[in-house]
This record gives structure tokens, sequence and C-alpha cells, in this order.
């Protein structure tokens, strides 16, 4: 289902992260306009230092690099920021995102990346087949393949997001592993809500 401007809602590009790591963030920091920094918002702070900087744009290795490049698609109703675009021949985007953290096994990172290839195919007018994730803690990149399979789950995610913030829906918390490393760990109160509390063990790498 696409967006209908009747709508009236546009649904960030980051929001997607948000609601597949947790729905209840997204609706925190989307709909209730709460947000708090910890240790690991700090890092991924840091880790945007120079990408977010939409001025800075260069010519490395004879690729063209643009740095905190605006998106946007009227088709699905996205808005957000690239952090880079590399022009690779024949001024086909790549788009490249930027992680403070590990790779993650969840697939919270790869919906972000493919909603910004969405984007610049309808704003260049070129398909955009695969992009990466920049691991700052590896210093590493993962190439992203935007398959029939991703698109689809990305396509689905904008949908779902977009009903939260037209409906106002406030999910329930989750109170699992990713509770603890959450930023908005006080405002959600996730186990006092959840009616437990907090467990001994909460640590899963996959988040």
């Amino acid at each position: 289902m696409l967006w209908k401007r009747a709508d009236d809602e546009l649904v960030m590009i980051s929001a997607l992260e948000h609601y597949s790591y947790c729905p209840r963030q997204c609706a925190l920091i989307h709909v209730e306009q709460v947000f708090d920094e910890n240790l690991y918002t700090l890092r991924g702070r840091r880790a945007h230092e120079r990408v977010d900087d939409p001025k800075e744009s260069a010519l490395e290795e004879g690729v063209r690099v643009e740095r905190g490049l605006p998106l946007f698609s009227e088709r699905f109703g996205l808005l957000g920021k690239a952090d880079v675009v590399e022009f690779c021949a024949g001024g086909t985007p790549y788009p490249v995102e930027y992680k403070s953290g590990p790779r993650r096994q969840k697939q919270h990172d790869d919906l972000q990346l493919c909603a910004q290839a969405l984007c610049l195919e309808e704003m260049f007018g070129q398909q955009v087949s695969k992009g990466a994730i920049y691991h700052h803690a590896s210093h590493r990149r993962r190439e992203v393949f935007f398959d029939e399979g991703l698109r689809s789950s990305t396509e689905k995610a904008i949908w779902t997001v977009r009903r939260l913030l037209v409906t106002a829906t406030m999910p329930p918390p989750v109170a699992d592993a990713r509770c603890p490393k959450c930023s908005l760990f006080d405002a959600c109160m996730p186990f006092a809500l959840a009616g437990m509390g907090k467990p001994a063990h909460l640590y899963d790498p996959e988040y």
C-alpha cells in the first residue's frame, strides 16, 4: 500500500529502524517526541560527525561522494537523509549507512538502508541494487543487496509505521534484552509496566 496524500503523514527513514528494533521505541520518539541520550546514542553521534555535514562533497578515487544527502520519496511518503551516497560508474547511487556498533543479526539496519535506496531510485531514476553498512566498531563495510524479499519487508515496514503515526498508537513494552541498552529506558519503564522486576541476565548480541 503506497502513501496517500490524505494521510498527511510522512515517514522518517530512521523510524523504520526504530520500529524494527522496538515498536514502542519508535512510538516514543516519533509520536510522543521523547528522546534521551545514553552511551550508545553518543557513540552513534560520534560516528556520524563527519557524514552529517551536507556541505561536504568530494571526489574520492574517481567516485563522487555526497555526505548528508537529503532524501525523499513521493511514492512512499518517505523523508530522511543518507549518511553517504557514492555515485559509481554511470552515476548509479550506492548508499552507505554508518553504524557505531558491530554487525547485528537482525534486519533493522538493512530496512533503513533499503528505504534510502527506494528514495534514490525515485530521485535519480536509476535502479539501486545494493549499498553498504559501515561498522565503526570493526571499520569494515557489509554489503547489502536490495532483493525482492528485503524490498517487500521495507514496504511493509513503511506501511506499518505510517499506521502507527496516523493512529498515534503506543505499543506495549517488549521488556526483554533490548531494554537496558535503550536510551528511553527511564521514559518507557518496560519492566514496571510489564509487571516484573528486571531480569538478572539481559544481554542478547543479536539486538
